[in-house]
């Protein structure tokens, strides 16, 4: 509907000491990570060994309610993830947590990322007799594993064995039994951070913000590489692929992630702040409001109206009631359904230079929709501001970006064709070079905006990826 970027997806984990009410953490933990995948969601649990599990689509409110909740019983463990899927990829097969029975004992599996060799597994695993039931590469990750378990002497050497023959982004949380496991790529591309609660639960999730729904501190973030695992002998680290420094995407900072979460030590919220003073430092457009568009663009517009001293207004009210999708009964109103997300305070814009804020431009279709409802509403002028460098290329590790030939930025030749397209007065991005200042790192991966990528993506294909069967998770 949106040429917008969609979100990924989030995991959560948690691991108690007694039976108890682990769904219930799962559910909230869930909850705060919606914002990172709402077509569908599951919470599988681990009592004394008994797995439970409940996968549907949906947001996580409309498919786990208290009854659902009571279902899943009471248990120590639980597992849980939000999800988007690619085009292709709305199978019920592919909702997580993916759970498995094998010889050597049952686990579940959530994963967030995108593998660039999931092919080539998928196809060396068909051809020595597996069955996949999806499309997605969770399972690929989940028969390496399984594989490897067959001969490790513990579910955490196994994961140990398979991190090399699994090439791409991963941050992963493994239930068995009697362990959660939590592991990460050793690019660090997704976010993945521990914490613990006051009565001695561990838990792992995507972001910090779902740590602090169930009451636990935030412990440190799972570093690349490293493996996770918590048991009732406590909590130990396998650092034998760990990577120092990492390359966490950048987009992360600037789209992904909740503002109040916390991410390598950085806060998402600050950065967002830093890239739109930065679009502000060089800027001398004159303007009477500075407006974000919700909700990632508003942090942005903040930092932007702070280093200019244009003041900052509140521009759009969003419809937070939609949810994943709404009736879209004809045409017409498909191409305007940005209206029904987003509404324009006329009192801010009519009669008004505006300077317009917004986190990324992709087909630009979008962005032309919003630009015209701010002229509707009385905009004398709309310039708008990106707080991310012009999307160049696909990406091969989990962020859901239209092809090459669809992106707006690679069709156009300027920033002021692509602003005539979208009807804007004038366009300026975020400097490819100043996204390193954001975060006050040099290692991150910013392949969709350079053609950089920090592991070879040669066989990863490029949008035809699920006729590859390799789908983004």
């Amino acid at each position: 509907m949106f040429d917008n970027i969609h979100e990924e997806c989030g995991v959560f984990g948690i691991f108690e000491n007694n039976r108890s009410d682990a769904a219930l953490s799962a559910y909230f933990g869930l909850y705060a990570l919606q914002h990172r995948g709402q077509e569908s969601c599951g919470i599988a649990v681990c009592d004394d060994g008994v797995f439970r599990y409940k996968r549907a689509d949906g947001l996580v409110s409309e498919v786990f309610n208290q009854d659902e909740i009571n279902k899943l019983g009471t248990a120590n463990m639980a597992v849980g993830h939000v999800r988007y899927s690619t085009t292709g990829g709305q199978s019920h097969n592919n909702i997580q947590p993916l759970v498995i029975r094998h010889i050597k004992g049952n686990m579940a599996l959530v994963h967030n990322g995108n593998l660039v060799n999931a092919a080539q597994l998928r196809r060396s695993f068909e051809l020595s007799g597996a069955i996949f039931h999806g499309t997605s590469d969770t399972e690929a990750v989940a028969y390496e594993i399984v594989h490897q378990r067959l001969s490790s002497r513990s579910t955490e050497e196994a994961v140990e064995k398979a991190m090399p023959n699994i090439r791409g982004a991963y941050s992963c949380i493994l239930m068995t039994a009697t362990k959660l496991i939590a592991f990460r790529d050793p690019c660090g591309f997704r976010p993945l951070c521990i914490g613990k609660t006051p009565d001695g639960a561990y838990v792992a999730a995507s972001e910090s913000c779902a740590l602090e729904t169930v009451g636990a501190e935030f412990i440190r973030d799972v570093r690349p590489g490293e493996i996770i695992v918590i048991s009732r002998e406590g909590i130990k680290s396998i650092d034998t692929h760990v990577n120092k420094t990492g390359n966490i995407c950048i987009f992360e900072y600037i789209y992904f992630a909740r503002p109040d979460s916390v991410i390598e030590g950085v806060s998402v919220h600050h950065a967002r702040i830093r890239a739109g003073e930065i679009l502000a430092e060089n800027d001398c457009t004159d303007a009477d409001a500075v407006i974000g568009v919700p909700d990632s663009g508003l942090d942005a517009a903040l930092g932007y109206a702070k280093k200019s001293s244009v003041p900052y207004g509140i521009g759009f009210i969003k419809n937070k009631y939609t949810g994943r999708s709404f009736i879209q009964p004809n045409q017409y109103q498909r191409e305007n359904a940005v209206r029904i997300k987003l509404n324009v305070i006329r009192e801010t814009v009519k009669n008004k230079r505006v300077i317009m804020v917004d986190d990324s431009i992709v087909r630009g279709t979008t962005s032309a929709r919003i630009v015209g409802l701010l002229r509707d509403a009385g905009a004398k002028e709309v310039h708008v501001r990106i707080s991310s460098p012009p999307f160049l290329h696909s990406c091969y590790f989990g962020t859901d970006i239209d092809s090459e030939e669809n992106l707006i930025a690679g069709k156009c030749s300027s920033a002021d064709e692509i602003a005539k397209f979208i009807g804007a007065d004038s366009l300026i991005y975020l400097p490819v070079e100043c996204l390193g200042q954001l975060i006050n790192k040099s290692n991150y991966c910013s392949g969709c905006f350079t053609g950089n990528y920090p592991v070879d993506i040669s066989g990863a294909g490029g949008k035809n990826k699920f006729d590859e069967k390799i789908h983004r998770e």
